[in-house]
Protein backbone atom coordinates (compact mmCIF):
# COMPACT_ATOMS: atom_id res chain seq x y z
CA UNK A 1 0.00 0.00 0.00
CA UNK A 2 2.92 2.42 0.61
CA UNK A 3 4.95 1.59 -2.53
CA UNK A 4 1.20 2.22 -4.62
CA UNK A 5 0.52 5.17 -2.56
CA UNK A 6 3.72 6.90 -3.32
CA UNK A 7 3.93 5.79 -6.87
CA UNK A 8 0.61 7.25 -8.25
CA UNK A 9 0.51 10.39 -5.78
CA UNK A 10 4.75 11.23 -7.73
CA UNK A 11 3.02 10.83 -10.63
CA UNK A 12 0.58 13.57 -9.80
CA UNK A 13 -2.21 11.87 -9.44
CA UNK A 14 -4.88 12.77 -6.72
CA UNK A 15 -4.35 9.53 -4.14
CA UNK A 16 -5.71 8.48 -0.68
CA UNK A 17 -4.30 5.87 1.20
CA UNK A 18 -7.04 4.40 3.66
CA UNK A 19 -5.30 2.29 6.73
CA UNK A 20 -7.27 0.52 9.70
CA UNK A 21 -4.81 1.37 12.22
CA UNK A 22 -3.42 4.85 13.52
CA UNK A 23 -0.02 3.94 11.79
CA UNK A 24 1.22 2.29 8.02
CA UNK A 25 3.26 -0.88 7.16
CA UNK A 26 0.52 -3.48 7.74
CA UNK A 27 1.99 -6.86 9.38
CA UNK A 28 5.32 -4.88 9.20
CA UNK A 29 4.22 -3.01 12.00
CA UNK A 30 0.62 -3.80 12.86
CA UNK A 31 1.87 -7.63 13.19
CA UNK A 32 5.41 -6.99 14.82
CA UNK A 33 7.45 -8.50 11.98
CA UNK A 34 10.12 -6.15 12.22
CA UNK A 35 11.97 -7.94 10.10
CA UNK A 36 12.17 -7.20 5.59
CA UNK A 37 12.43 -10.46 3.85
CA UNK A 38 12.53 -10.90 0.16
CA UNK A 39 15.04 -7.43 0.12
CA UNK A 40 17.62 -9.71 -1.17
CA UNK A 41 18.55 -12.92 -3.00
CA UNK A 42 20.76 -15.19 -3.52
CA UNK A 43 22.00 -14.65 -7.25
CA UNK A 44 24.11 -17.30 -7.84
CA UNK A 45 26.10 -17.63 -4.21
CA UNK A 46 26.42 -13.46 -4.40
CA UNK A 47 24.02 -12.06 -1.86
CA UNK A 48 22.25 -8.60 -2.87
CA UNK A 49 19.38 -6.49 -3.34
CA UNK A 50 17.31 -7.15 -5.74
CA UNK A 51 14.11 -4.64 -4.46
CA UNK A 52 14.45 -0.72 -5.21
CA UNK A 53 12.88 2.31 -6.06
CA UNK A 54 10.32 2.89 -3.73
CA UNK A 55 11.43 0.46 -0.79
CA UNK A 56 15.11 2.06 -1.46
CA UNK A 57 13.14 5.48 -0.06
CA UNK A 58 11.91 4.05 3.11
CA UNK A 59 14.59 2.11 3.89
CA UNK A 60 16.79 5.15 3.56
CA UNK A 61 14.65 7.53 6.02
CA UNK A 62 14.36 4.14 8.88
CA UNK A 63 18.11 3.74 8.40
CA UNK A 64 18.28 7.83 9.12
CA UNK A 65 16.40 7.37 12.35
CA UNK A 66 18.77 4.62 13.63
CA UNK A 67 16.36 2.14 13.32
CA UNK A 68 17.91 -0.74 10.37
CA UNK A 69 19.58 -3.53 11.21
CA UNK A 70 22.64 -4.28 8.68
CA UNK A 71 21.55 -7.67 6.61
CA UNK A 72 21.60 -10.29 8.28
CA UNK A 73 21.94 -14.71 7.42
CA UNK A 74 18.97 -16.84 7.60
CA UNK A 75 19.76 -20.41 7.61
CA UNK A 76 23.03 -19.77 6.04
CA UNK A 77 21.16 -19.31 2.32
CA UNK A 78 20.00 -15.83 2.22
CA UNK A 79 19.58 -12.59 3.69
CA UNK A 80 16.97 -10.25 5.37
CA UNK A 81 17.02 -7.17 7.59
CA UNK A 82 15.88 -6.08 10.76
CA UNK A 83 14.39 -2.80 11.64
CA UNK A 84 12.68 -0.74 14.09
CA UNK A 85 8.75 -0.59 14.37
CA UNK A 86 8.51 3.03 15.45
CA UNK A 87 11.21 4.29 13.06
CA UNK A 88 9.21 2.19 10.23
CA UNK A 89 5.90 3.83 11.29
CA UNK A 90 7.51 7.29 11.24
CA UNK A 91 9.60 6.62 8.18
CA UNK A 92 6.05 5.82 6.30
CA UNK A 93 4.78 9.02 7.16
CA UNK A 94 7.26 10.88 5.88
CA UNK A 95 7.81 8.90 2.73
CA UNK A 96 3.46 8.87 1.47
CA UNK A 97 2.81 12.76 2.87
CA UNK A 98 5.95 13.93 1.03
CA UNK A 99 5.21 12.19 -1.92
CA UNK A 100 1.67 14.39 -2.39
CA UNK A 101 -0.56 11.59 -0.92
CA UNK A 102 -3.16 11.72 1.53
CA UNK A 103 -3.66 9.37 4.24
CA UNK A 104 -6.94 8.38 6.21
CA UNK A 105 -6.48 6.38 9.19
CA UNK A 106 -8.76 4.71 11.75
CA UNK A 107 -10.63 4.09 8.51
CA UNK A 108 -12.27 0.07 8.48
CA UNK A 109 -13.36 -0.86 4.27
CA UNK A 110 -16.90 -2.25 4.65
CA UNK A 111 -17.77 -2.50 0.75
CA UNK A 112 -17.97 -1.21 -2.53
CA UNK A 113 -20.21 0.37 -5.04
CA UNK A 114 -20.08 -0.89 -8.53
CA UNK A 115 -20.13 1.52 -11.31
CA UNK A 116 -20.94 -1.89 -13.45
CA UNK A 117 -20.02 -5.60 -13.43
CA UNK A 118 -16.67 -4.43 -14.32
CA UNK A 119 -15.80 -1.45 -12.39
CA UNK A 120 -16.03 0.17 -8.66
CA UNK A 121 -17.23 3.65 -8.32
CA UNK A 122 -16.71 4.19 -4.63
CA UNK A 123 -15.33 2.38 -1.52
CA UNK A 124 -16.89 2.22 1.30
CA UNK A 125 -15.53 2.65 4.85
CA UNK A 126 -16.59 2.33 8.36
CA UNK A 127 -14.77 5.61 10.40
CA UNK A 128 -15.39 7.37 13.75
CA UNK A 129 -17.21 10.19 11.83
CA UNK A 130 -19.63 7.28 10.09
CA UNK A 131 -19.78 5.45 7.04
CA UNK A 132 -17.71 7.08 4.24
CA UNK A 133 -18.02 6.61 0.56
CA UNK A 134 -14.93 7.38 -1.32
CA UNK A 135 -15.29 7.60 -5.21
CA UNK A 136 -12.17 6.95 -7.31
CA UNK A 137 -11.21 6.64 -11.26
CA UNK A 138 -8.77 3.82 -10.22
CA UNK A 139 -8.66 1.33 -6.98
CA UNK A 140 -6.09 -0.81 -5.93
CA UNK A 141 -6.39 -3.43 -3.18
CA UNK A 142 -3.23 -4.26 -1.03
CA UNK A 143 -5.57 -5.20 2.07
CA UNK A 144 -3.62 -8.48 1.98
CA UNK A 145 -6.78 -10.41 2.15
CA UNK A 146 -8.32 -8.98 -0.99
CA UNK A 147 -11.50 -7.38 0.59
CA UNK A 148 -12.03 -5.01 -2.21
CA UNK A 149 -11.65 -7.05 -5.43
CA UNK A 150 -13.48 -10.00 -3.71
CA UNK A 151 -16.75 -7.55 -2.96
CA UNK A 152 -16.50 -6.57 -6.14
CA UNK A 153 -16.70 -10.12 -7.29
CA UNK A 154 -13.06 -11.09 -8.16
CA UNK A 155 -12.82 -14.63 -7.89
CA UNK A 156 -10.44 -15.94 -5.60
CA UNK A 157 -9.28 -19.01 -3.62
CA UNK A 158 -8.25 -20.15 -0.18
CA UNK A 159 -5.35 -22.22 0.94
CA UNK A 160 -4.02 -25.20 -0.81
CA UNK A 161 -7.28 -26.35 -1.84
CA UNK A 162 -8.07 -28.80 0.73
CA UNK A 163 -8.99 -26.37 3.16
CA UNK A 164 -5.38 -25.49 4.91
CA UNK A 165 -3.77 -22.05 4.69
CA UNK A 166 -0.59 -21.29 5.92
CA UNK A 167 -0.28 -20.89 9.84
CA UNK A 168 -0.01 -17.24 11.33
CA UNK A 169 2.02 -16.00 14.37
CA UNK A 170 1.67 -13.94 16.96
CA UNK A 171 4.91 -11.98 17.59
CA UNK A 172 6.45 -10.68 20.43
CA UNK A 173 10.01 -8.67 21.25
CA UNK A 174 11.86 -9.34 24.90
CA UNK A 175 13.88 -6.69 26.11
CA UNK A 176 16.87 -7.15 29.00
CA UNK A 177 18.78 -10.07 27.26
CA UNK A 178 22.33 -10.82 27.75
CA UNK A 179 23.40 -10.41 24.19
CA UNK A 180 26.97 -11.81 25.74
CA UNK A 181 25.27 -15.25 26.49
CA UNK A 182 23.13 -15.50 24.27
CA UNK A 183 22.87 -17.82 21.60
CA UNK A 184 22.89 -16.22 18.30
CA UNK A 185 22.62 -19.47 15.87
CA UNK A 186 19.62 -20.80 14.08
CA UNK A 187 20.01 -24.28 15.45
CA UNK A 188 20.57 -23.62 19.29
CA UNK A 189 17.25 -22.80 20.58
CA UNK A 190 15.78 -25.46 18.72
CA UNK A 191 18.30 -27.85 20.02
CA UNK A 192 17.11 -26.76 23.60
CA UNK A 193 13.43 -27.06 22.70
CA UNK A 194 13.87 -30.56 21.56
CA UNK A 195 15.28 -31.33 24.46
CA UNK A 196 12.46 -30.00 26.77
CA UNK A 197 10.47 -31.83 24.68
CA UNK A 198 11.91 -35.33 24.77
CA UNK A 199 12.42 -34.68 28.83
CA UNK A 200 9.25 -32.95 29.86
CA UNK A 201 5.64 -32.95 29.11
CA UNK A 202 6.10 -29.45 27.72
CA UNK A 203 5.01 -29.30 24.16
CA UNK A 204 5.73 -25.96 21.31
CA UNK A 205 3.53 -24.63 18.92
CA UNK A 206 5.86 -25.33 16.17
CA UNK A 207 9.71 -26.16 15.18
CA UNK A 208 12.18 -23.74 13.47
CA UNK A 209 11.60 -20.89 16.17
CA UNK A 210 13.27 -17.73 15.09
CA UNK A 211 14.56 -15.35 17.74
CA UNK A 212 16.70 -12.75 16.98
CA UNK A 213 18.59 -10.20 18.47
CA UNK A 214 17.36 -6.24 17.00
CA UNK A 215 19.88 -3.40 16.71
CA UNK A 216 20.63 -3.02 20.61
CA UNK A 217 21.54 -6.41 21.07
CA UNK A 218 19.42 -6.57 24.04
CA UNK A 219 15.85 -6.50 22.50
CA UNK A 220 14.88 -9.65 20.40
CA UNK A 221 11.82 -10.41 18.13
CA UNK A 222 10.71 -13.74 19.00
CA UNK A 223 8.19 -15.73 16.54
CA UNK A 224 7.85 -19.40 18.28
CA UNK A 225 4.25 -19.37 17.82
CA UNK A 226 1.24 -21.20 15.39
CA UNK A 227 -2.00 -20.34 15.81
CA UNK A 228 -4.58 -22.94 14.58
CA UNK A 229 -8.47 -23.27 15.21
CA UNK A 230 -9.57 -26.68 17.56
CA UNK A 231 -9.49 -28.35 14.61
CA UNK A 232 -5.80 -27.99 13.97
CA UNK A 233 -6.20 -26.13 10.78
CA UNK A 234 -4.39 -22.44 10.36
CA UNK A 235 -7.37 -20.05 11.45
CA UNK A 236 -9.17 -17.70 8.69
CA UNK A 237 -8.31 -14.43 8.89
CA UNK A 238 -11.18 -13.39 7.30
CA UNK A 239 -13.67 -14.48 9.80
CA UNK A 240 -13.90 -12.09 12.52
CA UNK A 241 -14.55 -15.19 15.17
CA UNK A 242 -11.83 -16.73 14.00
CA UNK A 243 -9.62 -13.69 14.03
CA UNK A 244 -10.91 -13.05 17.76
CA UNK A 245 -10.51 -16.64 19.05
CA UNK A 246 -6.47 -16.29 17.54
CA UNK A 247 -5.30 -13.57 19.32
CA UNK A 248 -6.24 -15.41 22.75
CA UNK A 249 -4.80 -18.15 21.04
CA UNK A 250 -1.62 -16.29 20.71
CA UNK A 251 -1.39 -14.40 23.64
CA UNK A 252 -1.37 -17.88 25.02
CA UNK A 253 1.09 -19.38 23.95
CA UNK A 254 3.31 -16.81 24.12
CA UNK A 255 2.91 -16.34 27.92
CA UNK A 256 3.76 -20.20 27.56
CA UNK A 257 6.73 -20.00 25.15
CA UNK A 258 8.18 -17.54 27.21
CA UNK A 259 8.12 -19.15 30.62
CA UNK A 260 10.76 -21.53 28.71
CA UNK A 261 12.76 -18.62 27.14
CA UNK A 262 13.50 -17.42 30.75
CA UNK A 263 15.55 -20.69 31.34
CA UNK A 264 17.75 -20.16 28.20
CA UNK A 265 21.10 -18.48 28.98
CA UNK A 266 20.86 -14.96 28.20
CA UNK A 267 17.23 -14.64 28.61
CA UNK A 268 17.22 -15.11 32.74
CA UNK A 269 16.40 -11.54 33.25
CA UNK A 270 14.78 -10.58 30.17
CA UNK A 271 10.68 -9.49 29.70
CA UNK A 272 8.23 -9.37 27.17
CA UNK A 273 8.23 -5.34 26.17
CA UNK A 274 5.68 -5.89 23.54
CA UNK A 275 3.32 -7.86 22.06
CA UNK A 276 1.84 -7.27 18.43
CA UNK A 277 -0.74 -5.56 18.21
CA UNK A 278 -2.54 -8.07 15.85
CA UNK A 279 -1.78 -11.65 14.95
CA UNK A 280 0.36 -11.72 11.68
CA UNK A 281 -1.38 -13.20 8.90
CA UNK A 282 0.09 -15.17 6.51
CA UNK A 283 -2.88 -16.40 3.89
CA UNK A 284 -6.12 -15.49 3.24
CA UNK A 285 -7.67 -14.59 -0.52
CA UNK A 286 -5.24 -14.96 -3.08
CA UNK A 287 -7.45 -12.96 -5.76
CA UNK A 288 -7.60 -14.80 -9.17
CA UNK A 289 -5.82 -12.42 -11.97
CA UNK A 290 -4.43 -13.18 -15.61
CA UNK A 291 -1.68 -15.55 -14.25
CA UNK A 292 -1.07 -17.21 -11.67
CA UNK A 293 2.14 -17.45 -10.54
CA UNK A 294 3.31 -20.88 -8.70
CA UNK A 295 5.72 -22.57 -6.74
CA UNK A 296 7.80 -23.81 -10.20
CA UNK A 297 8.25 -20.47 -11.09
CA UNK A 298 9.87 -19.41 -7.63
CA UNK A 299 12.00 -22.48 -7.73
CA UNK A 300 12.90 -22.21 -11.39
CA UNK A 301 13.54 -18.77 -11.39
CA UNK A 302 11.19 -18.05 -14.04
CA UNK A 303 11.14 -14.87 -16.31
CA UNK A 304 8.27 -12.83 -17.97
CA UNK A 305 8.06 -10.29 -20.78
CA UNK A 306 5.95 -8.52 -18.23
CA UNK A 307 7.90 -8.72 -15.62
CA UNK A 308 7.18 -5.54 -13.06
CA UNK A 309 9.76 -6.65 -10.32
CA UNK A 310 11.51 -9.46 -8.89
CA UNK A 311 10.89 -12.36 -5.61
CA UNK A 312 14.38 -13.27 -4.00
CA UNK A 313 12.33 -15.02 -1.33
CA UNK A 314 12.23 -18.97 -0.85
CA UNK A 315 8.84 -20.82 -0.87
CA UNK A 316 8.43 -20.37 3.32
CA UNK A 317 5.74 -23.18 4.34
CA UNK A 318 4.11 -22.77 8.13
CA UNK A 319 2.46 -25.81 7.79
CA UNK A 320 1.14 -27.75 10.93
CA UNK A 321 3.65 -27.20 13.86
CA UNK A 322 6.48 -26.71 11.49
CA UNK A 323 8.23 -24.47 9.08
CA UNK A 324 9.39 -25.62 5.48
CA UNK A 325 11.88 -23.81 3.20
CA UNK A 326 12.44 -24.61 -0.09
CA UNK A 327 15.09 -22.50 -2.04
CA UNK A 328 16.29 -22.63 -5.79
CA UNK A 329 18.93 -24.37 -6.92
CA UNK A 330 22.31 -23.57 -5.97
CA UNK A 331 24.21 -21.16 -8.21
CA UNK A 332 21.44 -20.40 -9.61
CA UNK A 333 19.97 -16.37 -10.32
CA UNK A 334 18.19 -17.35 -7.23
CA UNK A 335 15.31 -14.69 -7.91
CA UNK A 336 11.86 -14.67 -10.00
CA UNK A 337 9.82 -12.36 -12.11
CA UNK A 338 6.83 -10.95 -11.14
CA UNK A 339 4.45 -10.67 -14.12
CA UNK A 340 1.61 -7.45 -14.29
CA UNK A 341 -0.89 -9.63 -15.41
CA UNK A 342 -0.95 -11.44 -11.43
CA UNK A 343 -2.02 -7.94 -10.28
CA UNK A 344 -5.45 -7.92 -12.87
CA UNK A 345 -7.92 -9.25 -11.37
CA UNK A 346 -10.49 -11.68 -13.41
CA UNK A 347 -13.72 -9.78 -14.38
CA UNK A 348 -12.59 -6.02 -13.31
CA UNK A 349 -11.00 -2.99 -15.44
CA UNK A 350 -10.82 -0.37 -12.90
CA UNK A 351 -9.26 -2.30 -9.97
CA UNK A 352 -5.14 -3.33 -9.33
CA UNK A 353 -4.30 -5.82 -6.57
CA UNK A 354 -1.10 -5.76 -4.83
CA UNK A 355 0.91 -7.83 -2.09
CA UNK A 356 0.05 -10.77 -0.68
CA UNK A 357 -3.33 -11.26 -1.89
CA UNK A 358 -2.13 -10.68 -5.88
CA UNK A 359 -2.32 -14.07 -8.08
CA UNK A 360 -0.67 -16.90 -6.85
CA UNK A 361 -1.25 -20.40 -5.91
CA UNK A 362 -0.93 -21.24 -2.22
CA UNK A 363 2.76 -22.38 -2.31
CA UNK A 364 3.74 -19.18 -4.97
CA UNK A 365 2.23 -17.35 -1.88
CA UNK A 366 4.26 -18.97 0.39
CA UNK A 367 7.35 -17.24 -0.97
CA UNK A 368 5.74 -14.05 -3.24
CA UNK A 369 3.78 -12.41 -0.07
CA UNK A 370 6.94 -11.24 1.90
CA UNK A 371 8.03 -7.59 2.22
CA UNK A 372 10.17 -7.63 -0.83
CA UNK A 373 7.97 -8.64 -3.64
CA UNK A 374 4.97 -6.93 -2.09
CA UNK A 375 7.17 -3.76 -2.27
CA UNK A 376 7.79 -4.22 -6.06
CA UNK A 377 3.95 -5.26 -6.89
CA UNK A 378 2.83 -1.87 -4.64
CA UNK A 379 4.92 0.33 -6.76
CA UNK A 380 3.87 -1.48 -10.43
CA UNK A 381 0.14 -1.13 -9.48
CA UNK A 382 1.09 2.43 -8.05
CA UNK A 383 2.19 3.40 -11.72
CA UNK A 384 0.03 1.43 -13.62
CA UNK A 385 -2.56 3.32 -12.08
CA UNK A 386 -1.21 6.33 -13.37
CA UNK A 387 -0.36 4.95 -16.87
CA UNK A 388 -4.33 3.60 -17.13
CA UNK A 389 -5.88 6.82 -16.28
CA UNK A 390 -4.06 8.69 -18.75
CA UNK A 391 -5.22 6.08 -21.09
CA UNK A 392 -8.43 4.46 -21.26
CA UNK A 393 -9.00 3.97 -17.34
CA UNK A 394 -8.79 0.42 -17.77
CA UNK A 395 -5.12 -1.61 -16.11
CA UNK A 396 -5.51 -4.26 -19.01
CA UNK A 397 -5.20 -1.15 -21.14
CA UNK A 398 -1.47 0.15 -20.14
CA UNK A 399 1.39 -0.27 -22.59
CA UNK A 400 3.69 -2.97 -20.10
CA UNK A 401 6.83 -1.74 -21.67
CA UNK A 402 6.02 1.85 -21.39
CA UNK A 403 5.25 0.72 -17.62
CA UNK A 404 8.87 -1.42 -17.57
CA UNK A 405 10.66 1.85 -18.63
CA UNK A 406 8.71 4.17 -16.01
CA UNK A 407 9.43 1.78 -13.50
CA UNK A 408 13.20 1.62 -14.69
CA UNK A 409 13.25 5.39 -14.26
CA UNK A 410 12.19 5.20 -10.72
CA UNK A 411 14.69 3.35 -9.76
CA UNK A 412 13.14 -0.20 -9.58
CA UNK A 413 14.87 -3.70 -10.12
CA UNK A 414 13.74 -5.80 -12.98
CA UNK A 415 16.46 -8.09 -14.10
CA UNK A 416 20.12 -8.27 -14.60
CA UNK A 417 21.04 -6.67 -17.59
CA UNK A 418 21.48 -9.59 -20.41
CA UNK A 419 18.68 -11.35 -18.86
Amino acid sequence: GIAAAVAAARAGRSTLLVERYGFLGGMGTAAGVTNFCGLHANVRGAHRRVVEGVAADLLARIDALGGLNAPHMVMGRIQAQAYDTSAYKIAADDLVLGSGAQILFHALAAGVVMADPGRIAALLLETKSGRVAVEGRLFIDCSGDGDMAAWAGAPFEKGDGAGNMLYPSSMFRINAVDPARADTSWSGLARLMAEAERNSNRRFPRKSPIVRPQKSGIEWRANMTQVARPDGRAIDGTDARDLSEGEIEGRRQIADVFQFLRTVPGFEASYIVDIAPQLGIRETRRVLGDYVLNEDDVLGCADFADSIGVNGWPVEAHVAGDVVFKFAPEGSRGYNGLPYRMLLPRGLDNVLVAGRCASMTHMGQSAARVSGACFAMGQAAGTAADLALAGDGTARGIDVATLQARLARDGAFLQEQGE
